[in-house]
């Protein structure tokens, strides 16, 4: 009896122990050292492509601004001015096009800043294209059509019976109305951007004198960035691409995507390319890729903002980034081909479409942050054969995360923070990218961002909660095994390492903690 009462409930036996012990034994020296060997040495060449790109950019953007190199410098640019013989039919036909789906907070802001535009009221048409499945919220949607309609505004409300192809669809679906075929250009805005009223007198100057340009991209400026810490987050990331990514593209005649919103294109070149497409998740960039091999140049000026709206809630910013990550992966893998066989285009563009835009920054990115610094690294703590060179385990990732962050200058005492959560989201962006490679699963699903606009600024909700809804969208299991895994291994490296990865190991377990409880972002309540 003392003998029983002495032993531990939930023990396990010692045999068991044995066994575990006995394997890990057999397997570590054949098997478990020389792979991780492999896998140091592939990340360490992954980091060192990415450092590579990552300091030509900031090469090429340093010397973009120090010559202040700008659109207008590069391609000619002439404000249009009045034609008195002509009068308004001297400038060109524009429609805009706002594709929407069941968007209750933020359909007056964007429907009014389209039709704020400042342009000739007979050669502009604004086309609201709703896919919404609500039918109170079609309803206030055309009803706000109607109103800007009685004030003179030339805006059309269309709906189709179906959401084929998504918002793909709804574009395609938008250019076959016959009033299309008077315009030369379409502008496009998602239901949460407010164009400022000069936009396209900046813009369409750019397509009217430059007959090679196909495309010109504004920059988004975020209204709601200070809203929490992740939206600070996301503006660090998305300030990268746009002051130096879209900017280096641009200004090297090299190329860039079309952020699928704040844009305009020419109408001619967006049919030469073939349309609008809906095999990805990212139309936008199929269209720009598919439009660049047919020769046609992009302009992206940086000073041009529109208003728009950043993820609040950590369940909105997951279903993006997947479809972002999955999304460019897929075109990859359906377009490398075609590039490499194009002879329209030059070899370096070619390269820098295929290498730089595509497998580094939309693959190896995604991979090697998680991959190398949320399971290779950590790894090594517990096979103390295996060795990372301080070079790659410190210097590269430490040099890269300095030139990511010259985006936002205000945002750099947040750093740490923008690490280990960029590491975090690096998860679901490399399991979206294998989904994309290997085209399974949700390579397809498409999940419309929710945007809050201000109807949960001023009236927070109630905080009852029945606690099967409070885990389905709070409590995300694959964080808290990728945490756990982070934790042991910074126990050990503690206790028994010579690495001294603790620090960084404690603290990046405690981001996919803090995730995986869902305590990131605004947590909007569901009634």
């Amino acid at each position: 009896m003392d003998r029983l009462s002495s032993t531990p409930i939930f023990s396990v036996p010692d045999d068991i122990l044995g066994q575990i012990r006995l394997v890990w034994q057999q397997t570590r020296e054949p098997l478990i050292v020389p792979l991780l060997k492999v896998l140091v040495v592939v990340c360490l060449v992954m980091s060192t492509m990415l450092f590579v790109e990552r300091v030509y950019m900031g090469i090429v953007i340093f010397f973009i601004k120090l010559l202040q190199q700008r659109p207008e410098k590069q391609y000619k640019w002439e404000a249009m001015g009045e034609d008195i013989e002509a009068g308004s039919l001297a400038y060109p036909m524009v429609l805009v096009q706002i594709p929407m789906y069941n968007e209750k907070e933020v359909y007056q802001l964007s429907i009014g800043a389209a039709c704020g535009l400042s342009w000739p009221a007979d050669r502009i048409i604004i086309q609201v294209l709703d896919d919404s499945t609500d039918p109170a919220i079609k309803e206030l949607k055309k009803r706000e059509c109607q109103r800007w309609a009685s004030k003179g505004i030339n805006i059309k409300y269309e709906i189709r019976d179906n959401r084929k192809g998504y918002k793909a669809g709804a574009l395609k679906e938008g250019m076959k109305h016959s009033y299309v075929k008077q315009c030369d250009y379409v502008a496009i805005f998602d239901a949460d951007f407010q164009p400022e009223p000069d936009f396209l007198w900046r813009t369409i100057p750019f397509l009217v004198h430059n007959p090679e340009i196909g495309l010109v991209q504004a920059r988004w400026k975020f209204v709601n960035s200070d809203e929490c810490l992740m939206t600070r987050m996301q503006e660090m990331s998305l300030d990268y691409h746009f002051t130096v990514e879209q900017e280096v593209g641009s200004a090297t005649y090299a190329f860039f995507g079309f952020n699928g919103t704040a844009g305009v294109w020419r109408i001619s070149a967006l049919n030469e390319a073939g349309g609008w497409k809906d095999r990805t998740t990212v139309e936008d960039m199929d269209l720009a890729v598919r439009a660049s091999l047919k020769g046609w140049k992009f302009v992206y000026v940086s000073d041009l903002k529109v208003k728009s709206e950043l993820p609040s809630t950590f369940r909105a910013y997951r279903y993006q980034q997947h479809r972002w990550s999955c999304g460019p992966a897929n075109l990859f893998r359906k377009m490398a081909v075609e590039i490499i066989r194009n002879k329209k285009v030059s070899m370096w563009r070619k390269f820098y479409v295929i290498y730089s835009f595509f497998f580094v920054r939309k693959i190896v990115a995604h991979v090697v942050t998680f991959v190398f610094y949320c399971i290779i690294m950590p790894a090594t703590v517990l096979v103390p054969e295996v060795e990372v060179p301080k070079w790659g385990a410190v210097y590269i990732p430490c040099t890269v995360t300095l030139l990511n962050s010259v985006g936002t200058p205000r945002s750099l005492h947040l750093l740490v923070f923008w690490v280990l959560f960029e590491n975090v989201m690096a998860l679901h962006r490399t399991k979206a990218t294998f989904i994309g490679l290997l085209e399974a699963g949700r390579v397809n699903e498409w999940v419309v961002t929710q945007k809050l606009g201000d109807a949960f600024k001023a009236k927070p909700g109630k905080a009852h909660r029945r606690l099967r809804v409070w885990i389905g969208q709070r409590v995300h299991a694959l964080e808290l095994c990728v945490g756990a895994y982070l934790f042991v291994c910074g126990c050990y490296d503690l206790a028994n390492g010579k690495n001294r990865y603790f620090l960084y190991l404690f603290l990046q377990s405690f981001a996919f903690f803090v995730a995986g409880i869902g305590y990131v972002g605004t947590f909007v309540p569901i009634s």
